[in-house]
């Protein structure tokens, strides 16, 4: 076939279709559809008939965000994938707040002199820890990273063998360490680690004693990991801080599972953590607390200080739709409302609960039933530790296949396939996701 058939561009532009969207958007759909023609009439191929139906497709395509709002039925509360920690209502509408105009990020209202950026945030820290002084950057990692390069550089860090982990993303401890310029000095064994392998690894370049949570795994049988407060004396001993990267931390009441309350040091509060003696404790403002991406550093004010102080702080500070959301959350915290911020109350939702929302959802969709399950906390919190749920299941179709086309609806939806069914569960879901999950399994039942 000739290609000068092909249409100009200026031909598909002046489809009314097209002609009423902007006009670089318009052309930049059209120039694609009739490149893609191009390439398949040069195959060998026909040339379709229908062009300027396929450029108004391409344009609205290309009019949807990339990033977009998900809907959670995988049952897994803290999605990496997903953006971890949905926020509650009040700390959105403060991010809101302050991103559709300007606000007093760094000046003091009542003087009208600079400020610091992260007032409002520490003053709540601080109140919820029990700490001297604390510092926020971007993310818990950045937090780590900060407080070695800061505190270590060019000296040594005594880590136990056990605590050697890898997280997602491929963040491995002795790696960090070493991009933070400090030289990494390994102690005990994977299993069994005490303080004196602590203290006789400490030598006149020691910088530092770093005790690492355990993230994403959970080491059971013939096993001992150094205490808190063993690892503190030694470091007073030797005059060498001691600190701890708690990933996810915990602030606020006790932490419910499916309705239980978990015990203490399951994923210990911030404030037992600092009241140890550990002189930094860094933990997550996302994850457990519920809030945006963020990572806290607590502790004794000398430290702090030379944290605030190093460059790298800077490139690592929030911005103000961070710090805004971050604020509210922990002022929720503070006033004793953490069972309002979506992460806590899923987690506490029961299995009860969660039976009677798969209810609602099973009795919309033909052939849909319900099940018993086991979920997980995800994002490195509470390793191992499974979460009793009730989820939908639907059976008898190509699930695999229904599950990539409710990830490409108007509204993805996010669910799992197991044990030969499409698994939703009710626990991660927020209000009017139920609605939409039955529209949208309905329409896709009834087309199969």
């Amino acid at each position: 076939m000739s290609l000068s058939k092909l249409p100009s561009i200026s031909l598909l532009l002046a489809d009314p279709r097209l002609a009423a969207m902007p006009h670089a958007l318009a052309k930049r759909a059209a120039r694609a559809v009739v490149d893609e023609a191009r390439t398949a009439v040069l195959a060998g191929g026909t040339l379709p008939d229908d062009l300027p139906c396929r450029a108004v497709a391409r344009a609205e395509l290309f009019q949807v965000s990339h990033l977009r709002r998900v809907i959670n039925a995988t049952g897994i509360v803290i999605h990496t994938n997903l953006g971890r920690s949905p926020l509650a209502d009040e700390a959105v509408a403060a991010v809101a707040a302050v991103a559709g105009g300007y606000a007093n990020l760094e000046v003091v209202l009542e003087t009208g002199q600079r400020g610091g950026r992260t007032a409002g945030v520490v003053d709540h820290v601080l109140a919820l820890t029990g700490a001297e002084a604390a510092v926020v950057v971007n993310n818990n990692a950045a937090a780590v990273m900060l407080m070695l390069t800061a505190l270590a550089g060019g000296k040594e860090v005594i880590v136990s063998r056990g605590e050697l982990v890898e997280i997602g993303g491929s963040f491995r401890v002795p790696e960090i360490i070493s991009a933070g310029g400090a030289t990494l000095v390994e102690v005990g064994t994977t299993n069994r680690t005490r303080a004196e392998d602590f203290e006789a690894a400490i030598g006149p370049n020691t910088a530092m004693i770093l005790r690492v949570h355990p993230a994403n795994f959970k080491q059971v049988g013939f096993t001992e990991r150094a205490g808190r407060a063993a690892l503190v004396a030694v470091g007073k001993k030797h005059g060498i801080p001691v600190v701890e990267d708690l990933g996810s931390g915990l602030l606020g009441g006790p932490l419910s599972l499916a309705g239980t309350p978990m015990p203490g040091g399951l994923d210990e509060h911030v404030d037992q953590v600092v009241a140890s003696g550990m002189e930094l404790v860094t933990f997550s403002g996302d994850k457990l607390l519920g809030g945006p991406q963020a990572g806290i550093i607590v502790g004794k004010a000398e430290l702090v200080a030379r944290l605030r102080g190093h460059p790298m702080y800077r490139a690592m500070r929030l911005d103000k739709m961070s710090l805004a959301g971050l604020e509210v959350t922990l002022r929720m915290v503070r006033e004793g409302r953490e069972n309002e911020i979506p992460v806590r109350a899923m987690l506490g939702r029961t299995a009860a609960e969660c039976a009677a929302m798969a209810k609602t959802i099973a009795d919309g969709i033909v052939g849909a039933s319900i099940e018993e399950d086991i979920g997980f906390s995800g994002g490195g919190a509470l390793p191992g530790e499974g979460v009793p749920t009730v989820v939908v299941a639907i059976r008898g179709l190509d699930v695999e296949a229904v599950s990539a086309k409710l990830r490409t609806g108007e509204t993805p939806i996010v669910a799992r396939v197991a044990r030969g069914a499409l698994l939703l569960d009710p626990r991660t879901l927020l209000p009017g996701d139920i609605k939409r999950i039955i529209e949208r399994l309905n329409v896709l039942i009834s087309a199969t």
